[in-house]
C-alpha cells in the first residue's frame, strides 16, 4: 500500500504557494501580525482551560525533559552548525555561514512547538513550559552565544520587550485559562476536535504572515538561487540530525511516547518570531543581512511541514 500525503501536509504546501505569489502586504500583513498575536494568546488560554492543575504541575516538574530540551537548543545545536563555517567562503558566501550560526543558537519556536505537540498528543504541559522558558533564557543566551560562536561583537536588544511579550502572550493567556477551567473546561472537552483544528488554523496563520514577510523582503530577488539551494540542503540536514538524536535520548532515558513528542517538538525547533526581530538588531546596517536570514526563514518553512507529518504519525504510534 503506496503512502498516501496527509491533507494537512498539502495545505501547509497550498499556504506557502499562496504567500510566495500573494504575500500579505501592508495594511493586511499588519492586520494579519496582530491576528497571529490574538490566535496565539488564545492557543494557550485553551490549552491552559484543558489541562487539569496536576497535568500543568507534572509538566513543570518534568525536569529531566526540560534538560534534554535545554540542551538540544543552546549546546547540541550551536556544536552541528560549527562545522558549516567550514565550507566558506569556497562553497558557500560568509555570510551565509554566519547565518547558519546565528540559526544554531536561536531559541525554540514557543507556538507552533506547542500546537504541533498538541496534535501529536504529546505532552502539552511540558512543551509550554520548556517553549517558554527558551524563550526566556534564550533572549539573554542568544547573544551571548552567538558572540562566542563568531568571535565579534553581538551588540544589544530589548530583553524587556521580549520578556513581556512571553508573559502577556503566552503565560497570562495560560493561567486565566487554568483560573477558568472550572467554568468552560467540560464544553472544551467536549469539543476537543473544535480545538484540534485551531491548532491547525494557528499554524497556516503562522506559515503564511512568516513566509510572507520573507518574501515581500525580496527572499526571492536578493539571493542568489545556489545560495538557496545550498542553505535548503543544509537546514534538511541538521533537522533531521536533531530530531533522530531527540528520539534517541528521549528512549534512552524511557520517556513515554508523549513526553518524545515534547522533546522532538520543542528541542528542533528555532523561532523565526525571535530570530528576526533579534537579527534587525544585532547585524544592524550589515550589507549581507538578506542572506544572514536565510537559514532562519528557510529552516523555519522546513521545521513546519516535517513537524506536521511527523505530529500525525505520532498520533498513529511510534514514528
Amino acid at each position: 500500500m503506496r503512502p498516501r500525503l496527509d491533507p494537512f501536509t498539502l495545505i501547509l504546501l497550498a499556504t506557502i504557494a499562496l504567500a510566495s505569489f500573494f504575500p500579505a502586504r501592508p495594511p493586511l500583513a499588519g492586520w494579519l501580525d496582530h491576528a497571529g498575536v490574538f490566535a496565539v494568546a488564545m492557543l494557550f488560554f485553551l490549552h491552559g482551560a484543558a489541562l487539569s492543575r496536576d497535568e500543568v504541575l507534572n509538566g513543570a516538574m518534568h525536569w529531566r525533559l526540560h534538560l534534554v530540551i535545554v540542551t538540544l537548543t543552546f549546546i547540541v545545536f550551536p556544536l552541528l552548525v560549527l562545522p558549516v563555517t567550514l565550507l566558506a567562503p569556497a562553497l558557500i558566501p560568509d555570510d551565509l555561514a554566519v547565518g547558519f550560526l546565528y540559526l544554531g543558537v536561536l531559541p525554540s519556536a514557543v507556538s507552533s512547538s506547542i500546537a504541533f505537540t498538541a496534535m501529536a498528543r504529546g505532552n502539552v504541559p511540558a512543551a509550554i513550559c520548556s517553549a517558554a522558558a527558551s524563550n526566556v533564557f534564550g533572549m539573554m543566551l542568544t547573544p551571548f552565544l552567538l558572540i562566542l560562536l563568531v568571535s565579534s561583537s553581538g551588540g544589544s536588544f530589548a530583553v524587556g520587550e521580549a520578556l513581556r511579550d512571553i508573559i502577556l502572550q503566552l503565560l497570562l493567556p495560560f493561567a486565566a485559562g487554568q483560573a477558568l477551567r472550572p467554568l468552560i473546561g467540560g464544553l472544551l472537552y467536549r469539543y476537543k476536535s473544535l480545538t484540534g483544528r485551531y491548532d491547525q488554523g494557528v499554524i497556516l496563520l503562522i506559515v503564511y504572515t512568516a513566509f510572507s514577510q520573507s518574501v515581500v523582503g525580496g527572499l526571492w530577488e536578493k539571493l542568489p538561487l545556489l545560495a538557496i539551494f545550498a542553505a535548503i540542503a543544509l537546514c534538511g540536514l541538521l533537522l533531521a540530525v536533531v530530531i533522530t538524536l531527540a528520539r534517541l535520548v528521549s528512549r534512552r532515558f524511557g520517556f513515554s511516547l508523549a513526553d518524545e513528542a515534547a522533546v522532538v517538538f520543542c528541542g528542533s525547533k528555532k523561532s523565526l518570531a525571535s530570530g528576526l526581530p533579534m537579527a534587525k538588531v544585532l547585524f544592524a546596517g550589515n550589507p549581507g543581512f538578506g542572506m544572514i536570514v536565510l537559514p532562519i526563514m528557510c529552516y523555519n518553512q522546513i521545521q513546519i511541514l516535517v513537524g506536521a507529518v511527523i505530529a500525525r504519525r505520532y498520533v498513529s504510534g511510534p514514528v
